[in-house]
């Protein structure tokens, strides 16, 4: 099978293996774990934060963020089709009593312009606008990136209305590898970031959240309230820092291969068209009349293995157990009718 249902099915080299099988380990909770200290030292260092936490997924690092930043009552501008309100459960509002100000944007993506028009007024009739985040890569606009001008009008207009920046940047090594800013100045735009390791960068588990030091102590002990303390965690930690330094140059790789991909799939019959892949995601938009469910399950007849993307699309992610072999087989089989 061709996997290319997400980044996130990768497992580990013999050489990330090895790392994690010497990891030194102790009880997290207790702040004893010389690996998870180690990673959260180090994913902080790179963009210029004061602290870091070692979470289990993307989803609590920004679950987390959203609790210490809002109060029951308080409202967050995100864009639509955004994770932290799409694929996280209803965590914003069933875990921290938060409202959402959904905006339309381009892409996954929302412009400055659009967040000045919708910070609520000083009015006891509204929730009180006090968070905005952002997705750098946007999944669902297909893996694009945020043009680094608009993310520093954003983070002028926080500073200026006293709201609170957060990046979930669960793919925000793609976007960087594509942008080529400086991690820490990049970093300076934010209050909080979410860094996932177990996408692009082939960790088995985990994400970071950054930010002051401050912050993250508070974010302790909400992962403790969810539930998210760990104790000899050192061992997955590992896996982390091990992708942190070895794993980031090589994203290069999977973004050719997505280019080659939406070529491949752009020659498709059934393939109407195929927005253009800037990082590691591709989405193709189905002719009409075709059910992404049956395309997928097509596909895996042949070996393939994507998933549906709402009506009338497709994804495909590259990842680094893809191969150059893979893109040639999956050029082969595509020749599919339906």
């Amino acid at each position: 099978m061709i996997d290319l249902r997400s980044d996130t099915v990768t497992k580990p080299t013999k050489e990330m293996l090895d790392f994690m099988m010497k990891a030194e380990v102790g009880d997290d909770v207790f702040g004893d774990d010389p690996t998870v200290n180690e990673l959260e030292k180090f994913g902080a260092s790179m963009f210029g934060k004061e602290a870091g936490l070692y979470c289990s997924s993307g989803t609590q690092t920004n679950q987390i963020a959203i609790n210490v930043h809002c109060q029951p009552g308080d409202e967050i501008i995100c864009h639509e089709e955004s994770h932290i309100y799409r694929y996280e459960g209803g965590g914003i509002m069933r875990n921290s009593g938060t409202s959402v100000r959904l905006l339309r944007g381009n892409s996954g993506r929302i412009n400055p312009d659009e967040i000045a028009v919708n910070i609520n007024p000083d009015d006891q009739h509204y929730p009180v606008t006090k968070m905005v985040s952002i997705e750098d890569t946007s999944n669902r606009g297909g893996g694009v990136v945020y043009d680094f001008n608009d993310i520093q009008k954003i983070s002028s207009i926080c500073k200026e209305k006293n709201l609170k920046f957060h990046l979930d940047g669960a793919r925000v090594f793609n976007a960087l590898t594509v942008t080529g800013i400086d991690l820490k100045i990049y970093g300076s735009q934010f209050d909080t970031i979410s860094v996932c390791l177990s996408k692009s960068l082939g960790a088995p588990v985990g994400s970071l959240l950054l930010g002051p030091a401050d912050f993250i102590k508070k974010a302790r002990r909400v992962r403790k309230v969810f539930g998210g303390g760990m104790r000899q965690a050192g061992i997955i930690a590992a896996g982390g820092l091990y992708a942190l330094k070895n794993n980031i140059d090589r994203l290069k790789e999977d973004h050719q291969r997505a280019k080659e991909i939406e070529q491949i799939l752009s020659q498709a019959e059934w393939i109407k068209s195929v927005i253009p892949a800037e990082t590691n995601i591709v989405v193709g938009n189905l002719t009409d009349g075709l059910n992404e469910l049956e395309v997928v399950e097509k596909l895996k007849e042949h070996g393939i293995l994507a998933v549906g993307f709402g009506r009338g699309r497709i994804r495909m992610v590259t990842h680094l157990d893809i191969r150059d072999t893979d893109i040639i087989s999956l050029k082969n089989q595509l020749p599919i009718k339906f």
